[in-house]
């Protein structure tokens, strides 16, 4: 087979840099265990690892990154499922579809609370702008965008300005106000799906 001579190469990682990376992730998932994510520092990674601070940044600037990359084989498969359920329920309601891609991110965010407060809450950046940037960020809030338009075409609803309200779930769904309203206001999960229905779904 004969390459073009204008298509990239992907250059595989250095057999090194692949040990490196694995040491890093294996650590920092042993001492996000022990420790909680939020208690656990970049350095003490490094020397958990027995590597140098240098190689630990030059992988990852800071943890919400290491977490990120921690996460990103679950939040893959949270959205084939979430691709598949839309992709065999095209015909259903607008409104339920957005309740179910809520209800499972609900649930993956239950799941995934420790990497998930830590990719979002990385103190070195600044968190909204680092949550709109977030791959999971960015592909959900396209999701909903979609059903809150769809909202629109099938059901001749006003409009509802999409963008702006697929922004304010995905603000209600981050881990502060999340877990604010259920630790400090005492709503389950269930309360809290119900209650976004109500808000940004219902008439």
């Amino acid at each position: 087979m004969v390459n073009d001579e204008n298509t990239p190469r992907t250059r595989p990682e250095r057999r090194d840099a692949a040990m490196n990376r694995q040491r890093i992730l294996d650590t920092a998932h042993k001492l996000f265990e022990q420790y909680g994510v939020e208690q656990v520092s970049m350095n003490q990674i490094a020397t958990e690892a027995q590597i140098g601070p240098g190689t630990l940044y030059r992988r990852y600037q800071n943890k919400g990154e290491l977490c990120l990359d921690l996460i990103k084989d679950s939040i893959d498969l949270f959205f084939d499922d979430i691709e598949a359920y839309l992709q065999e329920n095209e015909t259903v309601p607008a409104e339920q579809k957005l309740k179910e891609v809520i209800s499972s991110f609900i649930c993956f965010r239950e799941k995934k609370a420790q990497l998930l407060t830590g990719v979002e809450g990385t103190k070195s950046t600044n968190p909204i702008k680092s949550r709109a940037q977030s791959p999971l960020y960015v592909e959900l809030h396209q999701i909903l965008v979609q059903l809150f338009d769809e909202m629109i075409r099938k059901e001749q609803k006003p409009y509802l300005h999409s963008a702006f309200k697929a922004d304010l779930v995905l603000m209600a769904l981050s881990s502060d106000s999340y877990f604010f309203q259920k630790n400090v206001r005492g709503y389950s999960p269930e309360e809290i799906l119900d209650l976004l229905c109500l808000t940004f779904i219902s008439d």
